[in-house]
């Protein structure tokens, strides 16, 4: 049994020693509220996807807003979304503007994850705006009488081609009116040839509010009459199926701070308090004994995946690897470690809620706005229809963190005392309660003939299932309320070890460590499973090159087939001005030695290719990522620009994960609570970094958030060996580990 743990020294308590602070509010007060309206809907259905009313509204103005389910996380999707539809209404970039995602305003396209979003949905705004824009035609057409196809738009002014005086804007047609008519999908779509607002680098329209402080997060979000919360739990979780089982609460604790409460549900506790900081003190002095069993395998994490009665699956079975491996003339084998690693958002997540009596406001980041109305009817006791989710957009996240588990604990507290309730994890919330990326173990064997050919590649891969359910409604509701999920991402990832190279006899067999029940609670980060999986897989490629004495360009391009990974092969080796040679043919004999690596890999159905520049100080085992090569080919690029841009942050995140993020714990519980404990890539040490976006006119827009993750880290470990002539097993590859390795 355990109690919370009270920080010995506070930052408060140190300005409180005779610092003076100076600060500039540029928000205004923040006891303002921040919303134009605070109070719930009426109950209302999602909008129904058949109805053009629910896609697009054509105002008097000549303007449209455009409704869609997917958030904006920061990626940019807003604005590719927006130049799709601008691009099929004939509307300028300055005429559309995007509503703010609600459960009652904006249909239901499904959660923001997995780089689907322009993929899978742009799409049916893409078909959304075709039938638009011949509605609009319908009209103009009876309006000026003239046939339709002697109809040309710009900029939302329809013309009768060669009599320019005959003319009406959208704006006169229908403005501010609906359109009343359903979806048919089958309106004539525009060529690519005649783009030009889909393909360019529109500059993205949240920027500009957001260089100038103008821009509303969630943690700007302020209710009349609201109330501050906190949760109180254990400093970082334990044994998933455990939760955090309360012993005994005392309330009296907490009696000196006059404005504070406890809030309990079954095994959620949280305090509320008029004051923000009442609100933080109660949280740290509420006395709580929990019950924490020592069941986490600290210490043996993958000796437990391993030796568990796993579910079985070979993923892909060709030829017969083991005869092959028989004859090749190298064949590589190792063994491979990833760690699990937080989504570690720069700033904690925060969520609002109303509650009252049969309906539900609830205020909040989230990847999945309709998805999270459901968890929350479900904690609440409401139906779905009596639960409204308004998105404001938080802390750059990619993943599952904890924007639901904050929401619906914001839920839970307001639904309990009666008036709006803002909750804001504390950091130690935020990293010790993440659902974090699963840990992964492989082995991996590879084979190849004397001229370079790959002839075998065998896989096997560890790793525990997800659960989507969150630990606020899991508590409150007294268990786990869900079975673990599983699906395409929570399998071995055969995109990446299938499909980069032609291979005649491949094995590749999935071994799933059953429940959750003794290990951390597992959810989707950014590439998920990529990482470890391109760590593994893309080093035995270079093993096997460096056995035949082949420059790894050269080896990776004699065994690709396909054109699209050999374009990004091409692409980044040209970027990054590759010179053949061996890996680490000419050894170095200083303190600090310089390697380069190549890699590839992807998430789902995009190509990613990286080059890393490093040196290693030998001594101390540190590593500096000096330079990044990424090339992505995500189909048609709807906005270059913001390709790059994610690629950019897909090159720097990367490095901080395979260099230093590790979540620590011990058999109890969670220890890496705060900056130091999870130490992520300061800004000193970002990497310089250069993004190629291949474009491909003739194919279909695909991800572009997750595919050179895996790629870069593949390449970091490359490089690794190309400097020291050593191979890294396991990731993060910290300075021990580096000494160890070199060491041995």
């Amino acid at each position: 049994m355990t109690t919370n743990a009270q920080p010995a020294l506070s930052r408060r308590s140190v300005l409180k020693g005779g610092a003076l602070v100076v600060g500039f509010n540029i928000a205004g007060p923040l006891t303002s509220p921040l919303l134009d309206s605070v109070a719930p809907s009426a109950a209302a259905a999602t909008p129904d996807p058949e109805l053009l009313d629910s896609w697009i509204a054509v105002h008097a103005d000549n303007t449209a807003t455009v409704f869609m389910g997917k958030v904006e996380l920061g990626q940019g999707t807003t604005t590719g979304m927006l130049q799709i539809a601008a691009e099929e209404l004939d509307l300028a970039m300055s005429q559309v503007s995007a509503a703010r995602v609600d459960t009652d305003v904006t249909p239901n396209q499904g959660p923001a994850v997995a780089s689907l979003s322009i993929m899978d949905n742009g799409p049916q705004l893409r078909a959304a705006a075709a039938d638009a824009r011949q509605a609009l035609l319908r009209l103009a057409a009876a309006r000026l009488n003239a046939p339709a196809d002697r109809l040309s738009v710009k900029d939302g002014v329809v013309t009768v081609e060669g009599d320019p005086g005959r003319a009406v804007s959208y704006g006169d047609l229908i403005g501010d009116r609906r359109f009343n008519i359903r979806m048919t999908g089958k309106a004539p779509q525009k060529p690519v040839s005649q783009y030009r607002l889909v393909t360019s680098r529109a500059p993205r329209v949240d920027i500009p509010d957001k260089v100038s402080g103008k821009y509303v997060y969630m943690q700007h979000v302020r209710a009349p009459g609201m109330l501050h919360g906190r949760v109180v739990r254990p400093r970082g979780q334990g044994a998933y199926g455990d939760g955090a089982r309360v012993v005994r609460i005392d309330a009296g604790s907490i009696s000196d701070i006059a404005d504070a409460r406890v809030v309990r549900r079954g095994d959620f506790v949280g305090v509320v308090a008029g004051r923000e900081w009442d609100a933080v003190r109660a949280a740290e002095k509420l006395k709580v004994t929990w019950d924490v069993p020592p069941r986490l395998p600290a210490g043996r994490l993958f000796e437990a995946m391993r030796a568990s009665r796993t579910t079985d699956s070979v993923i892909v079975e060709t030829g017969d690897v083991a005869a092959a491996l028989a004859k090749a003339a190298h064949v590589a084998s190792a063994t491979y470690y990833g760690p699990y690693q937080s989504h570690a958002p720069f700033a904690p997540n925060c969520a609002l809620a109303d509650v009252s009596a049969g309906r539900a406001l609830v205020m909040c980041s989230t990847q999945y706005p309709h998805g999270l109305r459901n968890m929350l009817a479900q904690t609440l006791g409401l139906d779905p229809e009596q639960v409204q989710v308004r998105y404001y957009e938080g802390a750059g996240v990619f993943g599952r963190a904890c924007h639901d588990d904050c929401a619906i604990a914001a839920a839970v507290m307001s639904q309990a005392v009666g008036r709006p309730v803002r909750v804001q994890f504390m950091r130690w919330d935020e990293l010790g309660w993440d659902n974090y990326g699963p840990a992964h173990l492989a082995d991996v064997r590879g084979g190849v003939d004397a001229d370079g050919n790959i002839v075998a590649f065998e896989y096997h891969g560890w790793h525990h299932g997800w659960n989507t359910a969150e630990t606020s409604q899991e508590l409150a509701l007294g268990g786990p309320v869900q079975p673990p999920v599983s699906g395409r991402a929570r399998l071995v990832n055969k995109e990446t070890l299938t499909a980069v190279y032609a291979m005649p006899n491949v094995r590749l067999v999935n071994h799933h460590v059953p429940g959750l029940d003794g290990y951390l609670k597992g959810g989707n980060l950014r590439s998920p499973m990529d990482l470890s999986i391109s760590f593994a897989s893309e080093q035995t490629v270079d093993e096997l090159a460096h056995a035949v004495r082949m420059d790894p360009v050269a080896f990776c391009r004699r065994n690709m087939t396909d054109r699209r990974w050999l374009g990004v092969l091409d692409a980044v080796a040209q970027a990054a001005a590759w010179a053949p040679r061996v890996a680490h043919a000419a050894p170095s004999t200083g303190r600090v030695v310089s390697g380069r690596g190549v890699a590839l890999g992807t998430h789902i159905v995009s190509y990613g290719a990286a080059v890393a520049d490093i040196e290693v100080d030998r001594e101390s085992g540190e590593i500096k990522v000096r330079h990044l090569y990424g090339a992505l080919d995500a189909g048609l690029a709807v906005n270059p620009a913001l390709i790059e841009n994610q690629i950019e942050g897909m090159l720097i995140q990367a490095t901080s994960r395979a260099l230093i993020e590790e979540v620590q714990f011990t058999q109890t519980n969670v220890t890496s609570l705060d900056w130091k404990t999870y130490p992520v890539l300061r800004f000193a040490d970002h990497p310089g970094v250069t993004a190629i976006v291949v474009q491909r006119l003739d194919e279909r827009s695909t991800g572009a958030g997750e595919e050179v993750m895996g790629a870069a880290v593949g390449a970091i470990a490359n490089a690794f060996f190309d400097a020291t002539g050593v191979r890294m097993r396991q990731y993060p590859m910290t300075p021990d580990r580096v000494r160890t390795a070199l060491k041995a």
